[in-house]
């Protein structure tokens, strides 16, 4: 991934709306990751995760990458990339195939995973992550892992995540600009899905909300397994906009308004409390009630909240005529940079009537000031994510090399009793 000596490192790096960032992570002999070095900078070119000026994002690549690398003390030649944008979507497929010994093996599971994905695609899509939902061997269903398992046929439920060709080139393009090569191109809601839910949650059923300034990306997962992914483009900008509009004050001083001083659930705000807000065009500032500001913010969420709702009340419509499991019991969890506002679990427990929390990056240790912040769940999972990649990798590895000792052992084997026989 980055060029060092004795250490496995991992980079990850987000090109967000509001903000481009770049992690450096040590895997460490316990599969925790140490955070070693960190970099942001306020994006520009990006567009509700479209690039819209090439020159512009390829800069704040770089400024964030020289950052990083200065921190981290290392040269970064490759990064684990994370995508959104309205062009992402979704669809489910199943694939079957005979099970070609006794007992399913590693080869048999990647048939008919590569049967599942092998569905005609536009030319203009791009596949990103197909994700095992689960299996069947013969009457049996459900089966989370069925190596080893005895059967005629297997089924395997996939879940395929899928991209605009072009818009993955974009992003690419500006990465490789800076001299940098792409590991892997990564759904950013996957990514902060990896870093901030828990087993049980996923288990138990829940939505995952990141709030971005462009998007917000949706996950749902319910037994285990993920049921759906969508990007939703509207988020954190519009709640700024519409303070920006109502105070006459400029997108940046309203932005710093929405954190300092804002808040997502008015009744939540003493009526006395006064705040101070900047002027546009040199005036000198005034004085405005924060509930004032309260009520023009708790709207905006609300509205934003009410989509996602709705789509989740047609997802548990499909699963349930489909017999899977629906219900999310595990409730919501909000993360990304637009959840630092306070009385934002308040407002959305209005809207979705279920548990509410904020989900931070887990599972890390290091530079965890600012990482284990909600606006940094994308990037932490890129390298959680790369973690599972490399993991999987080593263990490949070790398989190869295993069987090549068998053979290798083997061949003496048989030359020796060939020897014997000559003799």
């Amino acid at each position: 991934m980055i060029k060092a000596i004795n250490r496995k490192l991992l980079v990850g790096l987000e090109i967000g709306t509001t903000k481009v960032a770049a992690l450096v992570g040590e895997l460490l002999p316990d599969i925790m990751i140490n955070i070693i070095g960190i970099s942001s900078c306020q994006s520009r070119g990006m567009e509700k995760g479209d690039v819209n000026d090439l020159e512009a994002v390829v800069k704040c690549v770089q400024h964030t990458i020289n950052k990083a690398e200065l921190m981290a003390d290392c040269h970064i030649s490759s990064v684990y990339l994370s995508l959104s944008g309205r062009h992402i979507s979704y669809q489910n497929e199943i694939g079957m195939v005979p099970i070609s010994e006794e007992e399913v093996t590693q080869e048999d599971i990647e048939n008919v995973v590569h049967i599942a994905k092998s569905v005609r695609m536009l030319d203009e899509r791009r596949i990103l992550h197909v994700i095992p939902q689960d299996y069947a061997i013969d009457y049996q269903e459900g089966i989370r892992n069925p190596i080893g398992l005895s059967g005629i046929r297997m089924q395997v439920k996939v879940h395929m995540i899928t991209c605009h060709n072009d818009m993955a080139k974009n992003i690419i393009k500006a990465v490789e600009c800076c001299g940098l090569k792409v590991d892997q191109l990564i759904f950013s809601g996957l990514a902060s899905s990896y870093a901030v839910l828990t087993e049980d949650e996923r288990e138990l059923g829940v939505c995952m909300l990141d709030i971005g300034g462009g998007t917000m990306d949706m996950v749902v997962y319910t037994a285990g397994a993920l049921r759906y992914t969508k990007v939703i483009p509207y988020a954190g900008n519009v709640v700024t906009s519409d303070i920006a509009y109502a105070f006459g004050t400029s997108p940046t001083d309203a932005e710093e308004i929405k954190i300092r001083h804002g808040c997502a659930l008015s009744a939540m705000v003493n009526k006395d409390e006064n705040i101070e807000i900047a002027n546009v065009g040199g005036r000198p500032p005034r004085n405005l009630q924060r509930q004032t500001l309260a009520e023009v913010i708790e709207p905006r969420y609300s509205e934003l909240f009410a989509l996602v709702q709705n789509e989740i009340l047609q997802l548990q419509e499909q699963l349930r005529e489909q017999g899977v499991k629906h219900n999310l019991a595990a409730g919501i969890v909000l993360t990304g940079g637009a959840t630092k506002i306070d009385g934002l679990t308040a407002c959305a427990k209005q809207v979705f009537h279920t548990q509410v929390r904020i989900g931070q990056p887990l599972n890390i240790t290091g530079l965890t000031d600012h990482t284990k912040a909600p606006d940094y769940s994308t990037v932490v999972g890129l390298l959680h994510y790369g973690k599972e990649l490399h993991l999987n990798s080593e263990v490949n590895i070790e398989k190869k090399l295993l069987i090549n000792r068998w053979f290798k052992r083997l061949s003496i084997w048989l030359k020796k009793g060939i020897f014997l026989i000559l003799k």
